[in-house]
């Protein structure tokens, strides 16, 4: 069986879960805090980022991204991604827009963390413009379509999905909601499958300093 090493609020291993969930493939989950020192993720990502999906002979795969991609291409049923060239760029294009709106929230929220004299309002402007920015393309391009892509549930319904409840989460006051209904209906949607329902992101309390 696989381990999943994972962090409640995460929107990276939440997708690396939804999908695990989704292809009905049985894990245990492991949930740590990467930040603290006595995190067990050096041994398995050199990187000390999660999640990392810990395989029975012992080797790990990580980066979420590349999770899964691995995931799909070993356990290809049901598929998450479309068979065809143009559809798997259309979804990829899709998970680079997101992954860069959780790295930009990821970045917010640690510039918050600093002391009040160290922060950069430069620095955190440039990230809410990246989030924004992937707000009204996600908005324009699902529009009011029930799934993201192709009219099926994909990996750009698991990414896309993942990144709005982060916002809730990790920005509850964010005014998203409001500026595009559409997104907020399609959230809501997607949250209530069994999938996104079992893993509702969850703050984390991060005992050591990181910034």
């Amino acid at each position: 069986m696989y381990r999943l090493i994972s962090a409640t609020p995460s929107p990276y291993a939440r997708k690396v879960r939804i999908q695990l969930a989704e292809k009905g493939i049985p894990f245990e989950l492991i949930t740590e805090v990467p930040w603290n020192s006595d995190t067990q993720t050096p041994r398995h990502n050199p990187l000390e980022k999660l999640p990392v999906l810990i395989c029975e002979d012992g080797t790990s795969v990580f980066e979420s991204r590349y999770i899964n991609e691995w995931i799909e291409m070993k356990h290809p049923a049901p598929a998450l991604v479309p068979g065809d060239v143009d559809g798997i760029l259309a979804v990829k294009r899709f998970e680079i827009i997101v992954d860069g709106m959780c790295d930009a929230m990821v970045l917010m929220f640690f510039e918050k963390a600093r002391e009040p004299g160290k922060r950069s309002a430069e620095w955190t402007a440039r990230q809410k413009r990246k989030l924004d920015g992937g707000l009204r393309e996600l908005s324009r391009v699902i529009s009011d379509n029930e799934f993201a892509h192709g009219g099926v549930f994909s990996m750009a319904d698991i990414a896309s999905g993942t990144v709005l409840k982060y916002i809730d989460v990790r920005w509850p006051e964010n005014p998203w909601r409001a500026e595009y209904p559409n997104l907020a209906a399609y959230s809501d949607r997607l949250e209530r499958r069994p999938s996104f329902a079992s893993t509702v992101p969850v703050p984390q309390v991060i005992r050591d300093k990181v910034a």
